[in-house]
Order: C-alpha cells, then structure tokens, then sequence
C-alpha cells in the first residue's frame, strides 16, 4: 500500500492544480453553462483590454515580480557573502526561521503601521529631529506605483531566500572553496561573490521563481499595501470573482489567465537576466580583480539584514502599541494611556474565526503530514532514492494562486457542490504539503538506517519498526513540520476567501477584511492574534521534545 504513497501525493497536488488553471480558461472563452453561456467568444477578453487602469494594473504586478527578488537575492548574497562565519551571522541563523513564521498579513498591517505619514516612525522623529505638528501629506501606504507593496514584499522576502541559502550552502563546502581563493589572494566578500555565489544561485533557483510567481500575483499583502486607484491585477481579479454581477465572472475568467501570463512574462524576463549577469559575472571572474569592490559589498552585506530585521521589529512594535493604544494624538511618540478595551471589544468577534483557523490549519497539516510520511516511508522501503518528479511539489508555488483556484471554483460549480469546511481544507492542504515535504524530508532521509536495522533482527516488523522505532527518533523533525505547516496555513487568505465563498471565516480572512475601514487599533488586535498562532507552534515544537526527551538528550533532535 505505502508503494502507491508517492503516486497519491504527486497526484493530489498535480491534478487540482493542473485541472483548475485548465477550466479557468473555459469561463474566460465564453464556455460557463452554470450561467447559461454554451458557446465560445473572446468577449470577455474585449471586456478586459477597455477595463481604465488594466495597463498600470499589469505594471505594477510585473514590477513586483521582478524587483522583489532582484533585490532580496542580491541583499542575501551580499549578506552572506560579508558576514558568513562571523558572530552576526550566528545571531541571525537563529532568527530567520521564526522570522518565517510572520504570517505576511500580519507583516504588512505592522509594516503600513510604521512607515504611514501618521505612523509610528513619524512619531518617533517628528518632535525631535522635525518638528513635525501634523503628519507629513505624503502617499507613502498604498502609493500609485506600489513601492510601499514592494518594500514590504522585500522584507519578507528576504528571511525566506536567506533561510533557502542556508539550507543549500551545506553543499557546496564553502569554507575549503574560500580558503583555496583567499590563497590566491582574494579578500573574503570578493571570494564568497567569485566562488560560491554562482555554484549557490542554481540550487536556490526554484523558491526564486516562486518568490517571482507569488510577489506578482500576491493578493493580501496588495490589499494592504498596493495602490488602489488602480489596484494590482491580482486584487482586480479578486473584486471581479467577488462581485454580486455574476457576469463578471467571465471578466475574472480572463484576468485570472492574464495574471497567470504577467508571471511567465515576470519569470521570462529574470531568466534574460539571469543570462546576462551570468556574462558580466564571468567577465569579472576573469578579470582576476582581488579587492574591487569589497569595501561597498562589504558595507552594503553587512547592513542589509540588521535593517530587515529592525523593519521587522519596528513593525511588531507598531502593531503591540497600536493594540493596546488609548488616546494617541500626533505628533506624540507614545499613547497618553493604555488600555485592553479593544481586546474586549474583539473578543466575542474572535471565537469563531479562530476555531476555524485552528481546525483548518490542524486538519491540513496532519493530512499534509501523513501523506510526507507515508511516501518518504515507501521510498525508504523500495531504495529507490529521490523521486525525479517530485519537483511537482512546487507547483502550488509555481501556478499564481488566483489562477487555479478560479478553476477549482468553477469545477465545483460545474458540480454543483457547495462551498464547505472540507473544500478549504482540501485548499489549504495544497500549499502546506510543499513545505511539510521540504521540512521533514531531509531528516526522514538522513535518520541512521543501522536503528531499523537492529529492529528488524530484533524481529521488529515495518510497521512496528516505523512507530516504535523513527517516529519517536523523529519527534522533533516532526514537531517543526507540523509548525511550519501550520504557519503557511495560518497566513492563507486566498483559499480560504475563494473556496469557502466568504462564508467560512478565519483569523486572516477577518483582518484582512478590516482593511478598509476599521481602526488601527482593532486591526492590530486582530494582526497579533494572527502572529501569536504561529508561534505557539513553534514554542511547542521547541519544549514538547525537551520535556518528553528530558532525561535522553540524544533524542532532543536527530537531524
């Protein structure tokens, strides 16, 4: 049976998401006999092109997706190139894989919170540095060409590229490759640039393209941030679905698949890129230069990632003071009180919403975990290594989401099943195997085979072996997997919107939903809870094993 494991997990993700961005495009043609249309036509795409605002729209989701990884590959490789082996970067290796777990909702409400005219860094420097006595009449949130929504794409991306590095870095040998070029005299940021940057890029080529894929496609965190006159195609795509004018789902039939034709062109032009710093790249390894350069890289590596974390930090403090803020006039640096009125005036709001949350997030994750299991089990079992296509797990990060989700909605509908718990589930479940998959797989595999081997002559069946023996050596792995699934599924908000038709309420959906007219204060009440669940997961996957583990040190953490 666990043989069929690895078809059944490939199959779950391939078919829905494949199928889906295939009848997207039915609707889009005119085909929708849910709404009485049986013939094809491209009046839809007529519709699309007289749309005001569609070119500036397409714009700024290009830019996006193109600019948010140039910039945030380029400040990890420059971070890591400076201070790799040094005592920052020790401090920071702890860090990124909570700072993963700020669901990006959560990030950019704190985000707009700082950097608003209005907001908690004009407070700071108004009194003392401006003199300020009304904030500035700059469009900074939501500007026009959504540099606010790539700021904030930039620093949440940043801690996920730096965390996929690590993760390859191993690899590569990087401290016996550094010291051969220190030998030939090059200085230690110009030899990390020269000798692991282009043997590191091919391995972190695949979360690039997806960072590509979700920066210009991203609906939340545009809601948030982006421009609203026009609003990114992705957020136009989103109304259109949305709107009580039923016919307007062929409309956002043919946004969705332009979208998913913006995200080709976005990965399209990186990989012309790609080329051509590849060329300037190797004209620069042949040019033998030994310090050109080193003194800016150096200053620039060394700065970035103290200033993401700083913005991340600034923002977390914008959202707790915000959420506990009485009377708060401008240009004060602090609130003249404090209160938790707006945490009681939430709760009644909140129990619903976070029972769903934790139901779906729970639910998806230990579906998505038993699945990893069972086919890493079977691969274990028949020795026949790593799957060639298992890089279809990418595809949920590879495919705009607004892209195949359309479709799944329309093939319900062609069904005729109803929007339900079980869908959204089935929804969230898409997006947390990847991570569960590349969380768990890498321990699973390296876990010492010698323990099943002694279990086995101890006359210990599979099935025994596997529950007695590398569940419980595997506890901790375990644990982080279902954190990290968790978190993803926590953040969701476009399944969760989409397949639950607005009936099924989380944490995400409801915060996001106050976007557009509710007070700062209970915006950030309801973005701290929604930061809070994440990170109960990952302090229990913390202090669960130490505590059960407690006197066995050894079994703390086997990876």
């Amino acid at each position: 049976m666990l043989r069929w494991a690895s078809h059944s997990l490939i199959f779950l993700l391939a078919a829905p998401i494949l199928l889906g961005t295939f009848i997207a495009s039915l609707p889009a043609f005119g085909y929708f006999p849910p709404l009485g249309s049986s013939d094809f036509s491209v009046e839809a795409w007529r519709k699309l092109f007289d749309v005001p605002g569609l070119t500036r729209s397409v714009l700024i989701s290009l830019i996006s997706g193109v600019l948010t990884p140039l910039i945030s590959l380029t400040l990890v490789f420059l971070y890591l190139a400076s201070a790799t082996g040094s005592k920052l970067d020790l401090w920071i290796r702890r860090l990124v894989s909570p700072l993963l777990s700020f669901p990006h909702a959560a990030a950019a409400f704190g985000l707009a919170f700082l950097i608003a005219p209005s907001g908690l860094f004009s407070r700071i420097i108004s009194s003392g540095l401006t003199g300020w006595e009304r904030p500035p009449d700059i469009l900074i949130v939501n500007d026009t060409w959504g540099l606010s929504l790539l700021f904030g794409l930039i620093v949440k991306e940043v801690p996920f590229l730096l965390l996929m590095s690590l993760a390859a870095l191993p690899q590569l040998q990087p401290r016996y490759r550094i010291e051969v070029a220190r030998t030939l005299g090059y200085r230690p940021t110009i030899a990390w640039l020269k000798v692991i940057a282009p043997s590191l890029y091919p391995l972190v080529r695949l979360p690039v393209i997806a960072v590509i894929v979700f920066a210009s496609a991203t609906v939340d965190v545009a809601l948030i941030l982006g421009p609203t006159l026009p609003p990114t195609l992705s957020v136009r795509v989103l109304s259109w679905f949305n709107d009580s004018d039923l016919n307007l789902r062929f409309l956002a039939a043919a946004g969705s698949l332009l979208q998913l034709v913006v995200s080709l062109i976005a990965v399209a032009i990186w990989l012309v890129l790609e080329k051509l710093v590849g060329l300037l790249w190797r004209f620069w390894l042949a040019a033998g230069n030994r310090n050109t350069g080193e003194s800016l890289a150096f200053v620039i590596g060394r700065g970035a990632m103290p200033t993401v974390l700083m913005v991340i930090a600034g923002s977390l403090l914008a959202l707790l003071t915000n959420a506990f803020a009485g009377p708060w006039r401008y240009p004060s640096a602090a609130p003249s009180s404090w209160t938790i009125q707006h945490w009681a005036n939430s709760l009644s709001d909140l129990s619903a919403p976070l029972f769903n949350t934790v139901l779906i997030s729970v639910s998806s994750t230990l579906l998505a975990l038993i699945l990893v299991a069972a086919t890493l089990e079977s691969e274990r079992q028949s020795g026949k290594g790593k799957s060639t296509v298992m890089w279809l797990l990418y595809l949920p990060l590879l495919i705009p989401q607004i892209v195949f989700l359309f479709g799944i909605i329309v093939l319900t509908e062609f069904a005729g099943w109803q929007a339900n718990l079980s869908l959204v589930i089935f929804g969230h479940l898409l997006f947390v195997l990847p991570y569960v998959f590349l969380s768990f797989s890498e321990a699973y595999r390296q876990l010492d085979p010698r323990w099943t081997q002694v279990a086995s002559t101890l006359g210990a069946s599979q099935l025994k072996s596997f529950w007695q023996i590398r569940i419980p050596l595997l506890l901790a792995p375990i644990l982080t997997a279902l954190a990290i699934g968790m978190a993803i599924s926590i953040s969701l908000f476009l399944p969760t919107q989409l397949l639950g038709a607005g009936r099924i309420t989380t944490i995400t959906t409801e915060a996001v939903a106050l976007t557009s007219g509710a007070s700062r204060n209970l915006i950030s009440v309801w973005a701290i809870v929604q930061l809070s669940l994440p990170i109960v997961g990952f302090m229990m996957a913390l202090f669960i094993p130490k505590f059960i583990w407690r006197n066995r040190s050894g079994m703390i953490d086997t990876r």
